[in-house]
């Protein structure tokens, strides 16, 4: 692999989710270590799940890896890193000041903001020559989903020209104490990310168009930030040899069809992509977990042996429609879809907004993904059917501005030229898009009561972190209302009612999916919220294939879809694999067509 050709001190695998980023960098650090270098691999995912592929509790501290000499592994816990924030800042004034000034405090240090600076604290704490790192010749990072994964590889640069400028007493939620003695550890890290005899980035993308253009728009925002040492990997790609049956006399139709979508995918691929150093990851039929099905990722493999029997046992299962019917019967409120990146979230939700559309019902269709695009699934307009859709976006930098313009002309307005110029200071910190992108979440909260509002979530991690703020201004609100007998309906108390939200947890019949959906099942049941229902989305369980791959791996579903049905859900769906990509109404309309599956 061309990826791992004389690789410099650091390696970042990042891309859209679900394309096999952490798959593809803990096989890696295992191919490195193999070779006898020591290997520090780290996760920055809100959502880590390195440990579930090694089948090792890592969390947030560096834990050796057994079974691979020569390989330890971090996760950064955002949530963690930020207890251990807010001890710093609070410990010394614990004592000194009255418990209700404490508490405000603790409450101004809850919200996401904070989380986000004390993972970056860690995170560039990383790229420095320093004990903890001194023992290593590589530190292999994988990132979170590729929204989340800029924003991060920005801050440095943010976070330096913010306290260069002098701007370090902004007073928004998550306050910046203490950054200005980290003014050198950013500086070195940015210059580590900027060097490409230090560090290298690898672009993981599946053969898919709509993965492919994200990819490319990834490449350009880090590129334009100095980071242009870039590979590309495309992972997951079937086999032309895959498509034919047991007796090699005919191509399987499912497995046909998915070849030419790729091969598609790869003729067109963007420009901007074309000059990056590229590799190819075949399409495995195994699960990705465990020591041995991480060294066989980067090899070839063996013929696939499926049994002619698993592909003729049907999938009986619910379907999409049956769902779409209990949602259609309340006549409004908020669907939130969350789960892991890649699991098809933005397709789902555009499924179910088209079909509620088309039952006369107005529809908002959102997304609070930053790197997500409705408009490439949803490619054209319902108008002239009779279906009221609209659809929009929580765009972080629009709802900025906006928050910004809407605080210089109220209490702006009647400031001296002083006090605007502090004011504007303060907008301009980073932290300011917290509080706009909550706001911004509230409105669309507040839109469901009349309407039906689908969301369409950004991978987990992204996801909890825009609750923890939602769970602080409740918190907050509730504090300063007290006993005063007011009544109170906070944003977090609408995605607790069940009667106004209902939560749908999207996942593949695949190990890690269905094991992250179960995390944030557990997550959001301890805020409060129960998610409504589970919806196995791509499943080769439910499709007919006569490929040997696609058999085996279709085998390998049904255990993680029973474990679905029977463990964690209390409602659930299957979505089978499509012959058609679903873009545009008409195959999105496919997903919520009922197939007589026998319901729950």
């Amino acid at each position: 692999m061309r990826f791992l050709d004389h690789p410099p001190r650091f390696l970042f695998f990042t891309g859209k989710g679900g394309v096999g980023k952490t798959s593809i960098a803990c096989a890696s650090a295992v191919e490195l270590a193999a070779i006898g270098k020591q290997i520090l691999l780290v996760s920055t995912d809100p959502a880590s799940n390195v440990g579930q592929v090694f089948g090792v509790a890592i969390g947030n501290r560096i834990t050796s890896i057994d079974a691979v000499p020569g390989l330890s592994a971090l996760e950064i816990d955002p949530q963690a890193a930020a207890q251990v924030y807010r001890d710093r800042i609070v410990g010394p004034v614990r004592n000194l000041l009255p418990e209700s000034v404490v508490k405000g405090i603790e409450e101004q240090l809850s919200g996401a903001c904070t989380t986000e600076i004390a993972a970056f604290d860690e995170f560039t704490a990383l790229l420095l020559d320093s004990a903890l790192t001194a023992g290593y010749d590589h530190i292999v990072f994988d990132t979170a989903p590729t929204g989340h994964t800029i924003r991060l590889l920005q801050l440095p640069g943010a976070w330096s020209g913010f306290l260069e400028a002098g701007k370090g007493d902004a007073s928004c939620l998550g306050p910046l104490a203490g950054l200005e003695k980290q003014r050198a550890q950013y500086s070195a890290a940015v210059d580590a990310l900027a060097d490409p005899e230090r560090t290298r980035l690898v672009l993981v993308a599946r053969a898919q168009q709509a993965t492919l253009r994200e990819v490319a728009r990834t490449h350009e925002e880090l590129a334009a930030i100095g980071l242009r040492q870039q590979y590309l990997v495309v992972n997951g790609v079937l086999a032309d040899a895959a498509a034919a049956n047991d007796s090699g006399a005919a191509a399987d139709v499912l497995a046909a069809a998915i070849g030419r979508r790729e091969q598609a995918a790869l003729a067109t691929i963007p420009d901007v992509l074309k000059t990056l150093p590229m590799d190819r990851i075949a399409l495995k039929p195994f699960n990705l977990v465990g020591l041995d099905a991480l060294r066989g990722l980067l090899t070839d493999t063996a013929p696939i042996d499926a049994p002619e029997e698993i592909a003729s046992q049907p999938l009986e299962a619910p379907d999409l429609a049956s769902l779409v019917e209990e949602i259609a019967a309340d006549g409004h409120g908020l669907v939130m879809l969350m789960g892991k990146g890649g699991v098809g979230k933005t397709t789902l939700a555009a499924a179910i907004a088209v079909e509620l559309a088309d039952r006369g019902f107005p529809v908002h269709l959102t997304t609070s993904d930053p790197a997500a695009h409705l408009a490439e699934t949803l490619t054209e307009s319902l108008e002239g059917t009779g279906a009221t859709l609209e659809i929009g976006r929580i765009d972080p930098r629009v709802e900025t501005e906006r928050y910004r313009e809407h605080v210089l002309s109220t209490k702006g307005a009647q400031l001296d030229d002083a006090g605007r110029a502090l004011l504007e200071e303060d907008l301009r910190s980073p932290c300011t898009e917290e509080i706009a992108v909550f706001q911004a979440f509230s409105r669309i909260i507040r839109e469901a009561g009349k309407t039906f509002v689908i969301m369409d979530t950004a991978p987990t991690g992204h996801t909890l972190l825009l609750l923890d703020a939602t769970g602080a201004y409740h918190r907050e609100t509730t504090r300063q209302l007290g006993d005063t007998g007011l009544q109170l309906r906070t944003p977090m108390m609408q995605l607790q009612d069940p009667k106004q939200t209902k939560v749908v947890l999207v996942t593949l019949a695949e190990t890690t999916p269905v094991l992250e959906a179960a995390g944030l099942q557990a997550d959001l049941e301890r805020a409060g919220i129960q998610p409504w229902a589970w919806v196995v989305n791509q499943s080769l369980a439910a499709a007919r294939t006569r490929s040997p791959l696609l058999r085996r791996r279709a085998a390998n579903e049904r255990e993680l879809i029973d474990a679905v049905a029977e463990q964690h859900a209390r409602r659930y769906a299957v979505v089978a694999l499509q012959e058609a990509e679903p873009i545009g109404a008409d195959q999105l309309r496919r997903l919520t067509t009922a197939t007589g599956a026998p319901s729950w």
